[in-house]
């Protein structure tokens, strides 16, 4: 395994790249993405442990997303959505005390930038992303509570370059959990003009999205149609997005890391 330095516009062809992958099993992709976070849902009913546990699980739901969306692009046959879905979370098993890790060093990194951000504002922001306080309009237009937000968000960035390849170097290259993190966040700043770009695309791509189903919404108004549609319509646009972003990751790391030796892990969906 070593690290590939890539020109800035290979963001664009990641963008890309995961449009294309996603629309050849659109409903398979959809679905176990679907699935991944309905069980994320489901973890957060347990007491105490349940957020955690639901954070814990965001990297193994990563994994999942990029072996489908790796077997997807590389077969020359499209399994049916079922056998997609069975054959990525078949797979993505391989390393479970790895990946159980690499979660719960997440998990934990995440519970860190929450408790952080809650010394600005004493908790408010942190109650109402855990769902513990319901938001206001008073409470969203407080400057602290703004202030701890965008704490929070600064800190997601450097979590988010040490866990965006780890999942994939764990699974495909053995490699062990922290060492995958540190591997990651390298790859991601030495690529740091392909990230850039790669974000932007999404970006633009969400908010152009964005326009047309607002101007979508606006003609079933006009028509008559009824708030249940225009709701159907959000949620279904908002998962088909977040299934296609996810279909895109797994790109990004095949053209970050050269293989220089067979992967640790089976070769199941390895990119």
């Amino acid at each position: 395994m070593k690290l590939q330095l890539v020109p800035a516009r290979t963001g664009i062809l990641w963008v890309r790249l995961g449009v294309r992958t996603f629309w050849r099993q659109p409903m398979a992709l959809t679905g176990l993405f679907f699935l991944c976070m309905a069980a994320m849902s489901l973890a957060t009913v347990l007491p105490l442990v349940g957020t955690a546990l639901a954070l814990a699980l965001l990297p193994s739901a990563t994994l999942v997303m990029m072996v489908a969306s790796a077997h997807t692009e590389g077969s020359s046959s499209r399994l049916a959505a079922p056998a997609l879905m069975v054959s990525a979370l078949r797979s993505a098993r391989q390393r479970l005390r790895s990946m159980a890790l690499l979660g719960l060093l997440y998990a934990a990194g995440f519970l860190l930038l929450l408790g952080l951000s809650a010394l600005v504002d004493g908790g408010e922001f942190a109650g109402v992303y855990l769902g513990v306080r319901p938001v206001t309009q008073e409470l969203a237009e407080s400057g602290r509570f703004q202030a701890a937000m965008w704490l929070a968000v600064l800190l997601y960035l450097p979590l988010s370059l040490l866990f965006w390849h780890a999942p994939a170097l764990v699974h495909w290259w053995g490699v062990a959990p922290v060492k995958a993190m540190f591997f990651s966040a390298v790859a991601c700043l030495r690529n740091i003009g392909a990230f850039t770009v790669y974000a932007l695309g999404w970006a633009g791509l969400f908010m152009a999205t964005g326009i047309v189903v607002s101007l979508v919404l606006t003609v079933l108004s006009e028509l008559g149609m009824g708030t249940g549609l225009a709701a159907s319509v959000l949620v279904t646009t908002a998962i088909v997005l977040a299934a296609m972003f996810f279909s895109s990751i797994v790109f990004s790391f095949r053209d970050c890391f050269e293989p220089t030796a067979h992967p640790a892990a089976g070769q199941d969906g390895a990119a």
